[in-house]
């Protein structure tokens, strides 16, 4: 599993992970971030279980699994989630960051993960990691009913989950290169995935206000630079959603 640091200054330091070359061709290729904050790590979507001993293999070897704290699931997808009964084994006093109203489905997944849930109100709420004061968003139906996102401030980023998303080759580039040409790789995951036109409305307004550097998506490929989030944005506000195709 490859990675790359794609943000790094003295405070915080993102980390994404992907880019699975020995991933099974019937699994969808993800992204796990991991974000870094003095002696504690937070990571992002942690995956599933069929990929768990790449991801740890790859934390362990770039990071190190003492300094995992605190894991962030953006809704229950079991892409995302899957993998937690493992990674709790390994940290077991490690925090979990999920949407309030999926705490009791996640609950199945077993008691090893539940007994260290921090479910997240509706509106969102404040993190600490290590000096860094993170900002969880809600980004409800973009897809799940129940949905967050986060977004650092000092860096600017925003962890996405699934909006934003692509489906790309798996030796696609980190960070999307060309935008118009990434269009095709995201427009009818967006159409399916997305089931609201007023969700998707109030998440844009909001996330303009923060006025994020970088998108970083749970599938494919990087959104950076201010233009072209600013692209990706105004793509997304124009694209019509909840849209049943090939039907």
């Amino acid at each position: 599993m490859d990675h790359k640091i794609i943000y790094n200054d003295d405070q915080v330091k993102w980390i994404v992970f992907g880019r699975d070359s020995q991933k099974p061709n019937a699994i969808i290729d993800t992204n796990e971030y991991a974000i870094e904050s003095g002696n504690e790590v937070m990571i992002l979507d942690p995956g599933g279980t069929e990929i768990f001993p790449y991801v740890l293999s790859s934390v362990s070897e770039v990071i190190g699994l003492e300094k995992v704290k605190k894991f962030f699931c953006s809704h229950q997808d079991p892409d995302i989630f899957s993998s937690l009964p493992l990674w709790m084994a390994l940290c077991p006093n490690a925090t979990i960051y999920m949407p309030r109203i999926w705490a009791n489905f996640m609950s199945h997944f077993g008691k090893e993960c539940a007994v260290h849930f921090h479910p997240v109100p509706d509106q969102g709420m404040r993190v600490k990691l290590g000096s860094e004061d993170l900002q969880i968003i809600p980004a409800h139906y973009l897809h799940a009913s129940g949905n967050i996102n986060l977004f650092c401030s000092r860096s600017r980023i925003l962890f996405s989950g699934d909006i934003g998303s692509a489906l790309v080759p798996l030796n696609y580039p980190f960070f999307v290169e060309n935008f118009h040409d990434h269009i095709p790789f995201m427009r009818a995951f967006h159409q399916r995935w997305m089931p609201s036109e007023s969700a998707k409305k109030a998440w844009i307004r909001n996330v303009r206000t923060l006025n994020p550097h970088m998108i970083c998506p749970q599938h494919g490929a990087i959104i950076k630079g201010e233009a072209m989030v600013g692209q990706f944005l105004d793509w997304l506000d124009n694209l019509e959603v909840g849209v049943l195709s090939n039907v």
